[in-house]
């Protein structure tokens, strides 16, 4: 991993861009994790049972990008990023999977979940979730895919020891 170069959230701001800027510090984060690594580095499991990977966890945050912002606030029918139902397994089989795709997939739902939130009037924009069946609002969602990233962030520094026992940031 290089210097850490995510960016630094403010440390006073309003609730949106305090929400903006702590998500895109996640998502930097995930990146971060995964920089200088290949194919092969990338698809390397933690440990027996487990099938988690680094790759599996971009692929895994593409698909929840899309089906937090994508499916809740434009279209409820979008299908998932790699499988044809909503199946979030099926991001974490890496077998054919290669950095360039699947972080070509993840950056561009990171860049529609972002435009939708600039787009967004306020954070009380109700979207909504067909897989609950119930309206959610932007803020929810925000604080939503923010603990998804922060829980997979902890998985990710594990992996990225495991690989090549880089620790840190």
């Amino acid at each position: 991993m290089t210097a850490d170069s995510r960016p630094e959230p403010p440390h006073l701001g309003d609730e949106r861009a305090t929400l903006r800027a702590f998500l895109d510090y996640q998502r930097a984060t995930l990146a971060m994790k995964c920089e200088g690594l290949g194919d092969e580095e990338l698809r390397q499991r933690s440990m027996p049972p487990s099938t988690l990977t680094l790759l599996g966890l971009v692929r895994h945050m593409a698909e929840v990008e899309r089906a937090w912002f994508r499916r809740v606030f434009e279209d409820h029918d979008a299908p998932m990023v790699w499988a044809p139902t909503i199946d979030f397994q099926a991001a974490y089989d890496v077998s054919e999977a290669s950095r360039a795709e699947s972080f070509a997939a993840w950056e561009a739902e990171v860049e529609t979940s972002r435009r939708i939130e600039r787009e967004a009037e306020s954070l009380d924009l109700v979207g909504y979730q067909p897989r609950w069946e119930e309206a959610v609002s932007l803020r929810m969602v925000l604080v939503h895919v923010l603990l998804e990233y922060g829980r997979h962030n902890g998985h990710a520094d594990f992996l990225r020891e495991g690989v090549d026992g880089a620790v840190g940031a």
